[in-house]
């Protein structure tokens, strides 16, 4: 079996206002988040995602089983050419600033940490 290409498939972001959530992402990536119901007619905001290429997705989601948190896991957000751009929009979306951009290496690039509208913190991740 070959390794996979991402390690990384598919996330979802957990929210306890799922207008609100889906206007914040709108509103910080600048773009539209279309949302679709689940068999189950649970929400689904859905993150822009080419799969046919390989790339990986994720959904703001709504529903008894996923409660927002701020100690869970850390999911990095890809922030474009530079992060920057997409954490200037973070606090006038709702959410609030962790973490100013912070160079990690040459390798990695760069990282910001910030609260959701719902109160989920994630990362952005940029190469500057």
């Amino acid at each position: 079996m070959l390794p996979p290409a991402n390690a990384v498939t598919w996330f979802e972001i957990p929210a306890a206002d799922f207008s609100r959530a889906v206007k914040f992402y709108s509103e910080i990536f600048a773009t539209e988040i279309p949302a679709h119901e689940r068999a189950d007619g649970q929400p689904m905001g859905f993150f822009p995602c080419d799969f046919m290429q390989g790339k990986v997705g994720g959904a703001i989601v709504y529903n008894e089983k996923h409660k927002p948190s701020r100690q869970g896991t850390i999911v990095y957000l890809n922030g474009g050419e530079d992060l920057s751009r997409v954490l200037n929009r973070v606090e006038q979306a709702g959410g609030t600033i962790l973490s100013p951009k912070e160079f990690v290496s040459n390798e990695i690039g760069y990282v910001a940490y910030f609260l959701d509208s719902e109160g989920n913190r994630l990362a952005l991740h940029s190469s500057i």
